[in-house]
């Protein structure tokens, strides 16, 4: 006798919640904390913040992760500050100065450096990240004294200006691709520069499709589910129990769509009838003059709403896979 599926825990909501995240909070607290928030069914995010950053961390949920991918793939805009006269073991504030000194550069001599650290650069990312070496966290062996060996990579940073340089630090902001670290680019831009530096602030202000105008407090969040809250103190929060009533409404005014996430890729509009063929697993036909032929990557909305991702061939619409979860 076949056993029976246990039934999902939380609410079947789907989309992006574009979370301001705060200093010293960690990514996966972040998310823990949204995912309670919104008695999800499930949720993850679209790239590492660390605690030491604040700013954007895409977080979704339900059926929106499945569009994680596409997220992380994306640009994303950081503006940092960046201290000169010491490196560290970190290339932040976190670890021990390793070098120092007491020179300091002048503004024309950082933009004299910029063009060398913008477009297709060689990077050797921080021995404190989460990058794998042998199965191990680089982070996690470079806290255990072991020497941490990172070889170089290719990353695109598509732009990098001075926002503004005053008494010995520099505010930069950079557009860059996936995989690129701004600590990296500190502690080279240091060195180039000969006084040495590293990065004391850093906030991510931009991740693929979402802006600054979609970024949304934990102040924000949990006013909208005030009335809920209030029913339980801090210490039960703490330990995960649920109030009994949750303003669900208000805080769901705060979810994106999950197609929000696919502004880059061919939008297939379906009537009623051709989301419920797409929903069953069966291709549409698509009409009219400008619908393409062929297409690798494509998505389905119905409504306005994300109905499937999938490719187009001889002018079809085959979906892969299908979003079922509710916004």
């Amino acid at each position: 006798m076949a056993r029976r599926g246990k039934k999902p825990k939380g609410r079947p909501i789907s989309g992006w919640v574009i979370f301001d995240k705060p200093v010293g909070m960690g990514s996966t607290e972040a998310v823990a904390k949204i995912k309670w928030l919104y008695f999800a069914q499930k949720a993850g995010h679209a790239g590492t913040l660390d605690p030491l950053a604040s700013g954007m961390l895409p977080i979704a949920l339900g059926d929106a992760t499945k569009t994680v991918p596409f997220v992380m793939d994306g640009r994303k805009t950081y503006r940092f500050a960046v201290s000169w006269g010491a490196e560290t073991t970190t290339d932040d504030t976190e670890g021990p100065v390793t070098r120092s000194s007491d020179l300091r550069p002048t503004r024309a001599e950082v933009e004299a450096q910029l063009p060398a650290f913008v477009g297709e650069i060689s990077q050797v990312p921080p021995a404190f990240s989460a990058i794998k070496i042998d199965g191990e966290r680089a982070y996690d062996l470079a806290r255990a004294g072991e020497t941490v060996e990172i070889a170089a990579r290719t990353v695109t940073v598509h732009k990098l200006e001075i926002v503004s340089m005053d008494e010995g630090v520099t505010v930069f902001e950079a557009d860059c691709g996936k995989g690129t670290y701004v600590r990296s680019i500190a502690r080279d831009l240091g060195r180039a520069l000969g006084c040495f530096g590293h990065v004391t602030e850093l906030r991510r202000i931009r991740v693929g499709a979402f802006d600054e105008d979609d970024l949304i407090t934990l102040d924000d969040l949990m006013d909208a589910a005030e009335e809920g809250l209030e029913e339980l103190d801090q210490e039960a929060i703490d330990a995960g129990a649920r109030p009994r009533v949750v303003r669900f409404e208000a805080l769901d005014e705060f979810v994106l769509d999950a197609a929000t996430a696919l502004s880059d890729l061919y939008e297939v509009a379906l009537s009623d009838d051709q989301a419920g063929r797409v929903l069953s697993g069966n291709p549409v036909l698509l009409r009219g003059r400008d619908a393409p032929a062929f297409c690798e990557e494509a998505y389905a909305t119905g409504h306005g709403r994300l109905v499937a991702l999938g490719s187009i061939d001889q002018g079809a619409f085959h979906p892969k896979r299908v979003f079922g979860g509710r916004g």
